[in-house]
């Protein structure tokens, strides 16, 4: 995705989705990705109190990489630019990203990212935190219950 792509995102995720008071001939398109008031897994989003910090990152998974379980103490939004995405909860559920879709990330929620395709996943990440705070927390002693199918 190049820079003038990455900008129009960005630019379309600051603008309040009813702000379509744009004359329809002008050279601007705003294409809505997403409007929630929940993270993926239906939970409030709730923006910490203090100074905000807005951080984005472009984040590369390998294949066959994975994120190693991790939580979020600050709402967070992903795009995901290339790849296919599994995300699992510590919970069991799973949630499978494609190129293009667009993911309000749960906050205070152990998961774990894995790369399921031939190509690297990028994701394009927009993280709404306080100044200071982590954007995320490594769980690395973390280890799931095996699913009842992989005990056959």
């Amino acid at each position: 995705m190049n820079v003038k792509i990455q900008f129009i995102f960005l630019m379309a995720l600051c603008c309040p989705f009813t702000a379509f008071a744009l004359d329809e001939d002008t050279a601007l398109k705003v294409t809505p990705l997403l409007k929630t008031t929940t993270s993926w897994d239906g939970k409030p989003i709730v923006y910490p109190k203090g100074q905000s910090e807005v951080t984005a990152l472009i984040v590369e998974i390998a294949p066959e990489g994975e994120t190693g379980w991790h939580e979020h103490p600050v709402p967070a939004l992903g795009y995901i630019m290339e790849g296919e995405l599994e995300l699992k909860l510590a919970t069991g559920e799973v949630k499978i990203l494609h190129s293009g879709d667009v993911l309000p990330e749960s906050v205070g929620v152990l998961h774990n990212g894995r790369n399921i395709g031939e190509e690297p996943v990028k994701i394009l990440v927009f993280y709404m935190g306080e100044v200071g705070t982590k954007l995320s927390v490594a769980h690395p002693e973390f280890t799931p219950q095996p699913s009842p199918d992989s005990k056959k």
